[in-house]
C-alpha cells in the first residue's frame, strides 16, 4: 500500500492515486465500479484508499477495455469536445458560454468544425433545396422528425454526384446545406410549402423559427441560437461514435449522417425528450405533479429527463442554461406551468436535477413550438457535432475496428486469438 494518501481521500487525491482525469473518476461512480463517501456539508465527496487500490490492482483492461463502451476509459483521442462538470467546451469554448455570449449557430459550428471561431458571424450560402418536394410524396402525412430526416438525406445524397470527395473543402459546403435543409425539414410533412420558404432564410435560428411558423422576434432567434449551439456535440455519445465508425471507412458526408440519425432514432438515445412531454401530458396541471412524482416513486419508475451519468448531482450546466432562458421568456405557457412544477416536485424528493433534454423540453413549450419539435432539434444540432468528429476521424487515417473478447464455446484448435 502506498503510505501517500491517507484511508479517505478527496476527488483530486483519488484521480491521482489512479492516474486518471477527474471526468474518468466521476464516470468510474456512476458506472458502479467505485463508492463514494459523503464528506459533510456541500457536495464533496470523499472515496475509500482500499476501494482505489482494488480498482486499481484489478487493472487498465478492466477499467478501460471491459468498460470503454459503457461510460467507460474515452476509447479515442479528441480535441473536439471536453468534459467538464461546466457542461461541453468546444476547443476550449465552454458550449454554456458560448450560448449567453450571442456567438450564433453558424460560428459555433466553424468552431467545431476547424477549431477557430470566426471574428464575425458566418454567411452560409442559400441554395436552393428541391429535396423538399420530391420527398413530400413519400411522407407519412403525420410522422416524427426522425423519420422524415433520414429521407431528406438520402434525396440530397442521390442527387450529388460529387458527394465521395472526403476532404474538408469537399465537406463542408454540403454539411453547411444540409444542417439548413433539416432545419427546414422541420415544417415536413404537414407544411412543405413553410418548409420551402423557411430554407431561404438568412440564418439557421430563423430557418428553424420560420418552420415552426414562429415570430422571428430577436429574442426568439437568440434562444434557439442557444439551443442549437447546447446540443451540437457531446463528446462519444452513441451517435457520434457511429458517425465516427462510418467516416472511418471515408463513407461520404451524407452517410455519417445517416449513421447518426439511425442511432438517433433508438429509444435510449433520441427519445428522452418525447418521453418528458408524455409526462406533462400526464400531470396535465402543475398541481398534479407532486401527486404523480409520488405515485411513479412508489412504482419504482424513473421520471425521463433528470439526471445525468456524467454530471451527476452537481446537474447538466446546459440544462441550467436553457431554463434560465425559458423563464426569462415571459409568463409561462401551460406545459411550461407543468415543467416547472415537475422540477420542483423532484427536487423537493431529492431527485436529480433537470438534464438537458427535460430542459430543452421546457424552452420548446416557452417558444410555442409543437411537441416533438426538441428531437428534431436535436438532430439538426447534431448534425454539426457528427461532421466535426467525421473530419477528425479522417484525418487520423484509421479504421474503426475494435476487438471482442469471445465469451463463447471453447471453438476447435483451442485458444482464441
Amino acid at each position: 500500500m502506498n503510505d501517500q494518501y491517507p484511508e479517505e481521500l478527496s476527488a483530486p487525491e483519488a484521480a491521482a492515486l489512479l492516474g486518471v482525469k477527474l471526468p474518468t473518476l466521476y464516470a468510474y461512480v456512476s458506472r458502479g465500479l467505485l463508492r463514494s463517501l459523503p464528506a459533510g456539508a456541500g457536495r464533496a465527496r470523499r472515496y475509500l484508499r482500499a476501494d482505489l487500490e482494488a480498482l486499481r490492482e484489478r487493472g487498465p483492461s478492466l477499467r478501460a477495455a471491459a468498460g470503454a463502451l459503457r461510460w467507460g476509459e474515452p476509447i479515442l483521442e479528441s480535441s473536439i469536445t471536453a468534459m467538464t462538470l461546466e457542461g461541453p467546451a468546444y476547443r476550449g469554448h465552454l458550449a454554456a458560454t458560448l450560448a449567453a455570449d450571442g456567438v450564433g449557430f453558424e460560428a459555433t459550428a466553424e468552431l467545431l468544425w476547424s477549431g477557430a471561431l470566426p471574428e464575425t458571424a458566418p454567411r452560409w450560402e442559400n441554395p436552393a433545396a428541391p429535396e423538399i418536394d420530391a420527398v413530400v410524396p413519400l411522407l407519412p402525412s403525420e410522422g416524427p422528425h426522425t423519420s422524415v430526416f433520414p429521407v431528406l438525406v438520402a434525396a440530397r445524397a442521390a442527387g450529388d454526384a460529387g458527394r465521395f470527395d472526403t476532404t474538408r473543402e469537399g465537406v463542408l459546403p454540403r454539411a453547411r446545406g444540409l444542417v439548413r435543409l433539416l432545419a427546414a425539414g422541420l415544417a415536413l410533412p404537414r407544411a412543405p410549402a413553410r418548409a420551402r420558404r423557411a430554407a431561404r432564410a438568412p440564418r439557421i435560428a430563423e430557418v428553424v423559427a420560420r418552420a415552426f411558423a414562429l415570430e422571428t422576434r430577436p429574442e426568439t432567434l437568440s434562444a434557439i441560437d442557444a439551443m442549437l449551439i447546447l446540443l451540437a456535440d457531446h463528446e462519444l455519445n452513441a451517435s457520434t461514435f457511429a458517425a465516427r465508425i462510418a467516416a472511418s471507412t471515408h463513407a461520404d458526408v451524407y452517410a455519417v449522417v445517416q449513421a447518426g440519425l439511425a442511432t438517433l432514432s433508438g429509444p435510449l438515445h433520441g427519445a428522452t425528450s418525447d418521453r418528458f412531454e408524455a409526462l406533462i401530458a400526464e400531470v396535465g396541471t402543475p398541481e398534479q405533479a407532486e401527486r404523480v412524482v409520488q405515485e411513479r416513486a412508489r412504482r419504482g419508475e424513473r421520471i425521463p429527463g433528470f439526471g445525468h451519468p456524467f454530471y451527476g448531482r452537481s446537474g447538466d450546466a446546459r440544462a441550467r442554461a436553457l431554463l434560465e432562458i425559458a423563464w426569462s421568456l415571459g409568463p409561462p405557457t401551460p406545459e411550461l406551468a407543468v415543467a416547472n412544477a415537475l422540477i420542483g416536485a423532484l427536487e423537493r424528493a431529492g431527485k436529480p436535477p433537470p438534464n438537458v433534454d427535460s430542459a430543452a423540453v421546457a424552452l420548446r413549450a416557452a417558444l410555442g413550438m409543437p411537441r416533438g419539435a426538441v428531437a428534431g432539434l436535436f438532430a439538426v444540432a447534431r448534425t454539426v457535432g457528427w461532421v466535426a468528429h467525421a473530419l477528425e476521424q479522417i484525418a487520423t487515417g484509421h479504421l474503426l475496428r475494435p476487438r471482442a473478447r469471445y465469451t463463447g464455446p471453447t471453438p476447435p484448435g483451442g485458444a482464441t486469438a
